[in-house]
């Protein structure tokens, strides 16, 4: 039967079926505790309907189906505008040219959960502290995404993470504590960073710059944003542009750990 053919698999069908996966990975991952992830889920299982109508060969159905995702397409567009965004700029901003960054993109087949190196104590511990004192402060933690974009608004650095440097930077009188650090892996590599700030109407107005920054940052990158207040001494956990919910500093850790694996 011809309907049956599919089951002959070649080289290039194994190469396909690879690409898709890691397609529909980078999608899943991108809107992965937004609102869209419904969205998506309901647009993978129209368009396998699709696929099952036709290799059924139910003309009238089929065509039905189609007709819906050809001319759903510009809407898609339009409600996956900050998704498509975050995606297109993963791909034209990171560097595949090194080993790290490369193997980076592919952890997901391992079998083994990679921990992350930063030390997430210590900078937790440091926000704790600077929320006790209302010291203000904002930490974007690189993930996939470069932030190179940012980091050269402000001062380059090359320090390993320890708590009392986050304090020291954020210090009132330091040279250093207007703007934003940025931290890769377990090192602070810039500062006085100047982050982009959200236009999102939705942020309730308790909330000032530093966290309509985080916002705005989180919304173009996959970056993860720790805000601490400087009215309140309250800490935001901050990820995909929305305010994560948190019960003390232990879930907070278990919460930045999991999203840096």
């Amino acid at each position: 039967m011809d309907f049956l053919n599919f089951l002959e698999f070649q080289i290039t069908d194994v190469i396909d079926i690879l690409l898709v996966a890691v397609l529909l990975y980078y999608i899943y991952k991108l809107v992965k505790g937004t609102v869209a992830i419904n969205i998506f889920i309901g647009i993978v299982i129209v368009w396998a309907l699709w696929k099952l109508t036709e290799l059924l060969e139910m003309k009238m159905i089929s065509s039905m189906v189609g007709g819906f995702m050809n001319i759903g397409l510009i809407a898609l567009i339009i409600v996956f505008q900050q998704e498509i965004r975050k995606f297109l700029l993963m791909i034209g901003s990171t560097n595949f040219a090194t080993k790290r960054n490369f193997t980076r993109h592919f952890k997901f087949l391992k079998q083994e959960v990679m921990s992350t190196k930063t030390d997430v104590d210590a900078v937790i511990g440091a926000c704790e502290n600077m929320g006790g004192s209302k010291t203000g402060a904002i930490i974007v933690m690189e993930r996939t995404n470069s932030l190179d974009f940012v980091k050269s608004t402000g001062d380059t650095m090359n320090i390993e993470i320890t708590q009392p440097i986050l304090e020291s930077i954020f210090f009132k009188n330091s040279p250093l504590h207007d703007g934003a650090v940025i931290i890769q892996d377990n090192y602070i590599t810039a500062t006085r960073v100047i982050l982009p700030v959200s236009n999102d109407r939705n942020i309730p107005l308790r909330f000032g710059l530093r966290h309509r920054a985080a916002v705005g940052i989180t919304e173009k990158t996959d970056a993860i944003c720790l805000v601490v207040s400087e009215e309140t001494g309250s800490i935001s956990y901050i990820k995909n542009g929305e305010f994560i919910p948190f019960k003390g500093a232990k879930e907070l850790a278990t919460l930045i750990k999991k999203d840096l694996e």
